[in-house]
């Protein structure tokens, strides 16, 4: 992974969305829990973030992926591509560029797409409410 384009390197990922989710840390495990509570910039439609090129302005806390950080975001969740190509050497069955088709990730069950609130709906203080547990899945 460490040789691809930049172009390369963004194919890896699926348009999951999981990412976009907001996350809580358990201050004393530092265990990573997914709510279903999603970035306000994120597109529901087309799994995409409507503000891609500003998203690191606009929102300060989002990351901007790096193959050479993944071993750093603890909190990607097992069924990011970008995880498992690191760990495995392979993309999933599923993926996109394998399958040609970009709703194969919502036909796996991988994609949010459908499962989300914005966080424009949801006070910050009941996220601990809005945490699931299909992101493990």
């Amino acid at each position: 992974m460490n040789e691809m384009t930049p172009a390369e390197c963004e194919s890896i990922c699926d348009g999951c969305g999981r990412c976009c989710l907001h996350k809580l840390e358990d201050e004393e495990t530092g265990d990573v829990h997914y709510t279903d509570v999603v970035c306000q910039y994120f597109d529901e439609k087309s799994c995409q973030c409507t503000e891609y090129q500003n998203r690191l302005v606009l929102v300060p806390q989002c990351v901007k992926l790096e193959v050479e950080d993944i071993d750093r975001f603890h909190w990607l969740p097992p069924s990011c591509s970008y995880k498992i190509l690191h760990d495995t050497g392979d993309l999933p069955s599923w993926h996109p560029l394998l399958t040609n088709d970009v709703s194969s990730v919502f036909n796996a069950g991988i994609s949010i797409r459908g499962r989300v609130i914005s966080e424009k709906d949801v006070s910050e203080d009941d996220w601990e409410e809005r945490i699931i547990y299909w992101v493990d899945e």
